[in-house]
């Protein structure tokens, strides 16, 4: 009980900073597009209700209608085929939703090339300074995108081939879900694999190895920047729909600067 009241204090004091890893949901909140002969998530859209008027004269507030995976969002096991059977969003426990972060940073080799995918050789060469990665940890995807992330055809980045952003290999996302005791896999992107992921052994092989294997997925994250490569501990909190496949969500960060 002692350490969970220092953490309060810590909070409170600003020894323990609190780093919001969230973006903002409005109607220009990119989303993912895909090929026109599949089915679309809906971009985010608010409806208001009343402000204070003769709608309702002492209250203001608003229906809203968006995707499951819109903006910074959770991916469930049963978002994928690989997953089905497995657990809806609202059916994941409330344990597993928090856990230690390990951030590799990889903005400089994005940087270079938009299609660059994490391997195997760079999550070992991570673990070779940093250790192992954390058992029911996170392992974040650090690559700069989310400046991107206020201009949906930059952070899209499409010609005529597709989209262009980082993910990470198949062989580097089976090694991730398979190998380690991780809950999963975040990223700055719109979705957890890569723009070219379609064309890949197997397609889409962060969705198709995390969530197969019962782990999840937090996407379109800010602020990664601000965390250390170990030693943070990330909170993802969607919402429970039950037999949802995912939720947006808010995604925070606890940082000891003491």
């Amino acid at each position: 009980m002692a350490d969970v009241l220092d953490l309060t204090q810590g909070i409170i004091d600003g020894s323990v900073e609190v780093i919001d890893m969230t973006a903002p949901l409005h109607a220009n909140t990119p989303i993912l597009q895909l090929p026109p002969e599949f089915g679309q998530t809906a971009a985010f859209e608010l409806e208001e209700i009343s402000a204070y008027d003769e709608r309702g004269p002492f209250w203001y507030w608003n229906n809203f209608r968006t995707g499951e995976h819109t903006g910074t969002h959770f991916d469930a096991p049963n978002h994928w085929v690989s997953g089905q059977g497995l657990d809806d969003v609202s059916q994941v426990p409330v344990e597993r939703l928090i856990g230690p972060a390990a951030v590799i940073d990889c903005t400089a080799q994005v940087d270079a090339d938009s299609d660059y995918c994490l391997d195997v050789d760079d999550i070992k060469a991570w673990e070779e300074e940093h250790g192992p990665v954390p058992d029911r940890g996170w392992f974040i995807f650090r690559t700069g995108w989310s400046s991107r992330g206020d201009d949906p055809d930059a952070f899209a980045n499409a010609d005529e081939n597709g989209p262009h952003t980082p993910g990470a290999t198949p062989a580097a996302a089976k090694y991730l879900a398979e190998e380690t005791n991780l809950l999963g896999w975040g990223v700055e992107t719109v979705g957890t694999d890569a723009g070219g992921a379609m064309g890949f052994d197997p397609p889409f092989p962060c969705h198709s190895m995390f969530m197969g294997a019962g782990k999840y997925g937090i996407t379109q994250l800010r602020n990664t920047h601000l965390l250390p490569a170990t030693g943070a501990v990330i909170i993802a909190a969607p919402l429970p729909i039950v037999t949802g496949s995912g939720s947006p969500c808010r995604v925070i960060a606890l940082v000891n600067r003491a």
